[in-house]
């Protein structure tokens, strides 16, 4: 019993994150998708960058940077999309 109580103390929610970067100076330019898997004091676990936009609505957020950046750790600014199309429905 005493260590469940630990499990339960040391496993973390992992939360998904979609975050888009695109151009509003320049609307031909592709957009880059990036997949993070965040911890919940928000840390991120992993970072993966997808070659095209994700088909399944999967994300527990979704955030976006139209400043033209091309990194995630160059942005200084980001503004989270709410009820957006590929954020997952509430249960």
């Amino acid at each position: 019993m005493i260590g469940i109580k630990i499990m339960a103390k040391t496993s973390d929610k992992v939360r998904k994150v979609l975050v888009i970067l695109t151009n509003r100076f320049q609307r031909t330019a592709k957009p880059k998708w990036f997949e993070l898997e965040c911890k919940e004091d928000g840390s991120i676990v992993s970072e993966i960058q997808r070659k095209s936009q994700p088909r399944k609505a999967i994300y527990d957020e979704v955030w976006e940077n139209d400043d033209g950046k091309t990194e995630i750790d160059s942005c200084n600014r980001m503004s989270r999309k709410y009820s957006h199309a590929l954020q997952k429905p509430e249960a």
